[in-house]
């Protein structure tokens, strides 16, 4: 899905997303083609589903956003040894 069709289909609220399909440009993560992993009324709860899926599974792409926002933004943050995105 694109980021217009979630916003959509999952109105105001916190998504914990995938990346299925992005690239790099300019020190930002563009996400072309994304999956909803599921959908939360409060961030606490999708950030700890994150956090949960990300020890179990740490090569995903995965992000905890809110489908209010218009655009996805995500800045790209390097360190040592490891890529993070946020």
């Amino acid at each position: 899905m694109t980021w217009t069709d979630i916003r959509r289909h999952y109105p105001h609220q916190w998504l914990l997303i995938e990346a299925l399909l992005a690239h790099s440009r300019s020190g930002k993560r563009q996400l072309e083609e994304m999956a909803v992993v599921d959908a939360f009324t409060d961030g606490e709860t999708a950030l700890r589903s994150y956090l949960r899926l990300h020890r179990d599974a740490p090569l995903r792409e995965l992000y905890v956003v809110h489908s209010d926002r218009e655009e996805l933004e995500i800045t790209e943050r390097f360190l040592p040894g490891l890529r993070a995105a946020g």
